[in-house]
């Protein structure tokens, strides 16, 4: 099949604050459920784990996470954190100067938390923060575990009679604007967030409420288990995966000689390939649970339907897809690297080397034969680290001049 190639026309990341009518339902429903929980005011109810961890978080981690301080000590500290910021409210103070120190202590052990969380849930996002400083480290690590927070929220198994989900979602929500505008903290998790919230003013609300749209987007009957169009799926895309990119820049910093508006659209492309790598990734694995993120668009014009997707059927118009699929990854991850020059000096490897890992993972379902229906794609540790050199290369000024075989240069 001869098609216009995927590069050539990438569309526009920046979907903030766009509502369509795919997601239009659930956003209603949400909002509905907001304004029945400001009415209701009954809290989540926590039994013996705080909100957005549950027992899968737990046992992917291997051991329970995030409640282990009393509510009383969670206050002094979002005390203690306000008090280093100019960003609230004035407020009475709750926590002891004296323990300042102590109070600290504690704020880098949730940190090492934060970081526990991540590392079991994205490995390969883990290893690209691990050669970060350790401030901007730990700060991704707590912007991460907010995420996995709000995704269990929203994708974590229920009980069939438990219709809880929004009223959940809208507890989310509202805490998410009670931190960022007050500084009200919730749980221990909250504080690390917090934390940074004080510490990167420049770091807006945006993006994290732009990724509970993206959630939202997922939910059965609410939201879409299917995607006409390439403009659909990119708009889920930026939601659940480019806001990371917003979240993310304020973080690394950039470059004496660029902005973070000028970083942003490389890295918002980058969080777009990224989760195009993990869709086509995970077809088969969706299929089973009777979803399909390939856009309907592109399954009629190489002839592929949903009955083939769902049997697991590959053939040759199968493979000619993914061959599509994949450049039209590959052509972000292009834009995603221009990006990487913007940024500090200290943030150019973790991200490049993140960048490569991911990247990898296509590579990958090319040597399976294109097969993501029925095997998964993956790099072992060691071909993770093996990528590390070539990262290093093209952090490199020499790399503009002398680029590795198969890059293409970089032109800022």
């Amino acid at each position: 099949t001869s098609l216009t190639s995927p590069s050539s026309s990438l569309p526009t990341i920046d979907f903030s604050g766009v509502s369509t009518s795919g997601s239009s339902k659930a956003e209603a429903a949400l909002n509905s459920a907001k304004q029945k929980y400001k009415k209701s005011a009954t809290p989540y109810v926590q039994n013996t784990r705080i909100m957005g961890i549950n027992s899968d978080v737990v046992s992917a981690v291997g051991r329970e996470v995030g409640s282990t301080l009393p509510p009383s000590l969670v206050s002094e500290l979002g005390s203690y954190i306000r008090s280093q910021s100019s960003l609230f409210p004035p407020q009475t103070p709750t926590h002891d100067p004296a323990l300042s120190s102590t109070y600290s202590t504690i704020l880098s052990e949730i940190y090492k938390e934060s970081g526990d969380i991540t590392s079991a849930f994205a490995k390969t996002f883990h290893l690209g923060t691990t050669l970060m400083p350790k401030p901007s480290r730990e700060a991704i690590w707590a912007i991460y575990v907010w995420c996995r927070r709000t995704d269990e929220i929203v994708d974590a198994p229920r009980n069939p009679t438990d219709n809880t989900m929004l009223r959940d979602l809208s507890e989310w929500s509202g805490r998410l604007e009670r931190l960022w505008y007050e500084g009200v903290v919730v749980d221990p998790l909250d504080l690390a967030l917090l934390d940074v919230r004080c510490k990167y003013g420049e770091l807006g609300i945006g993006p994290f409420e732009d990724m509970i749209k993206g959630m939202l987007m997922d939910i059965p009957d609410l939201g879409q288990d299917r995607y006409e169009t390439f403009e659909e799926l990119h708009l889920y895309c930026y939601r659940v995966a480019g806001t990371v990119g917003l979240m993310s820049t304020p973080i690394f910093g950039v470059g004496e000689e660029y902005n973070v508006e000028e970083a942003k659209e490389p890295a918002l492309s980058l969080g777009v390939a990224f989760q195009i790598t993990n869709i086509l990734r995970d077809v088969g694995e969706d299929a089973d649970r009777g979803r399909i993120y390939i856009p309907k668009e592109d399954m009629d014009r190489f002839g592929v339907t949903e009955e083939q997707i769902f049997g697991k059927v590959l053939d040759d118009n199968y493979v000619e897809m993914m061959k599509f699929q994949i450049e039209r990854a590959r052509a972000y991850y292009v834009k995603a690297r221009r990006g990487v020059r913007m940024l500090s000096p200290e943030a150019r490897l973790p991200v490049q080397a993140s960048l490569d890992c991911y990247s990898e993972i296509l590579t990958k379902i090319e040597e399976n034969g294109y097969d993501n229906l029925g095997k998964r794609a993956y790099l072992s540790k060691e071909e993770k680290l093996m990528t590390l050199p070539a990262s290093w290369y093209r952090t490199q000024d020499i790399s503009q001049l002398l680029p590795l075989w198969g890059d293409e240069k970089v032109i800022m």
